[in-house]
């Protein structure tokens, strides 16, 4: 019994030429992908040996990966519209020391008044009082719509 003849290997003329083996379509046949080379994680950033058609690391970034991927896409934000902070500011006028609310402009002198800070009148007085002469501090106001 005679063992089957070995195949014939043939070379294209473009091999035979030196140039590179193209297909159908021009472009370089060979293999799709490098086994030995390595590869960075897209979850962790780690670098690791490929194993077939692996993309992730392993089991643990290949699961956070699909979490990922499934998980339910997050409430917009909304930002409130602004809301003007002069009805609720306290003005002094820097020639007669008059302090106005809302009013940037002293009525008596017609001068442009500085703005002092957040404020209102007094439950007992009725003077205009800002806040930050009754916490002698700062303080920065959070609004809230209703």
């Amino acid at each position: 019994m005679n063992p089957p003849p070995a195949p014939v290997q043939t070379r294209r003329h473009d091999e035979a030429a030196g140039h590179p083996s193209r297909d159908d379509t021009g472009t370089r046949t060979g293999p799709s992908r490098d086994d030995t080379a390595t590869r960075i994680c897209p979850v962790c950033q780690r670098s690791f040996t490929v194993t077939g058609r692996q993309t992730y690391c392993g089991s643990p970034c290949r699961k956070t990966a699909f979490r990922r991927r499934h998980q339910q896409p997050l409430a917009a934000v909304t930002i409130p519209a602004a809301r003007p902070r002069r009805d609720f500011t306290i003005y002094e006028c820097p020639s007669c020391e008059d302090r106005l609310l809302g009013e940037q402009r002293c009525p008596t002198c017609g001068i442009f008044a500085r703005r002092v800070d957040i404020g209102g009148p007094c439950p007992h007085c009725d003077q205009l009082v800002a806040l930050n002469d009754l916490l002698d501090q700062d303080v920065i106001p959070v609004l809230t719509t209703k």
